[in-house]
């Protein structure tokens, strides 16, 4: 099967166990039995990861450990979104602490649990591993639901539904330092600064790109915060029809 390329990123500690490999050391995917390998590319900078041999072929995580005063299923679907497409989301209605999120494929779904699994959310370390389930159910006609289960299937802020995306391509693990984009001439540093303060989070560094105006690095005060602000600005409307988008930078500043 073809590999996945997926940049290295330096000082980045899995929070969950491991095995030991013939190579490097790597996070032990719950669900997993057979130990995989991560093969350095000297030349690259690149760690190659492939596909995991006796990896569930499920498309559905398991998502628990949530806190279930901060959760949504928006949340949760802008959160996994940034390693795949997500479908479905639906948080447990007597459980609210546990949640299925339904990727795309089953690839999407091992790379999201090998990046967000021992990630803190809103003061809780997340668990994320396969499910026993093939597919989120949506509730039938009259069953109370709460808007609990989301159907993402239709979604225009699907990250990767174009075959060959460069989103692919920058995939990393959640970081204190986001990149945003989409970023109209007409908002000025100090807007996007503001934004971020004036919604809770601490602005440590910022820097647009020299060559992009569009684009632009800013860095927070830990991870977790930083996975919160791209959950609650994410798409947030800049005006003249331009949506921030924001992922995870392999970049510090």
């Amino acid at each position: 099967p073809q590999n996945i390329i997926i940049p290295s990123y330096a000082g980045f500690v899995p929070t969950v166990g491991f095995v030991q490999g013939a190579g490097l050391s790597v996070p032990a995917v719950a669900g997993v039995h057979d130990p995989f390998t991560v093969t350095a590319c000297a030349a690259s900078g690149q760690t190659t990861i492939p596909y995991v041999t006796g990896a569930p072929e499920n498309s559905v995580l398991l998502v628990s450990n949530l806190n279930p005063e901060a959760i949504t299923p928006h949340g949760l679907f802008i959160l996994f979104g940034v390693y795949g497409d997500v479908h479905r989301v639906k948080i447990m209605f007597k459980r609210k602490e546990n949640a299925l999120v339904q990727m795309a494929d089953a690839r999407q779904a091992q790379i999201a649990i090998t990046y967000l699994n021992g990630q803190k959310l809103y003061g809780r370390a997340l668990c994320a591993t396969y499910s026993k389930y093939q597919t989120v159910q949506l509730p039938r006609d009259g069953q109370e639901d709460q808007g609990l289960t989301k159907d993402y299937s239709n979604s225009p802020f699907h990250r990767f539904k174009n075959p060959g995306s460069r989103n692919f391509q920058n995939i990393c693990p959640p970081s204190a330092t986001l990149h945003l984009s989409s970023i109209p001439p007409s908002v000025t540093v100090d807007v996007l600064q503001n934004l971020f303060r004036s919604t809770g989070f601490t602005v440590k560094a910022f820097r647009l790109f020299p060559r992009d105006c569009t684009m632009a690095l800013v860095r927070l005060g830990s991870v977790e915060e930083a996975i919160h602000a791209l959950i609650m600005l994410h798409n947030h409307d800049l005006g003249e029809n331009h949506y921030l988008r924001i992922s995870f930078s392999k970049s510090i500043i």
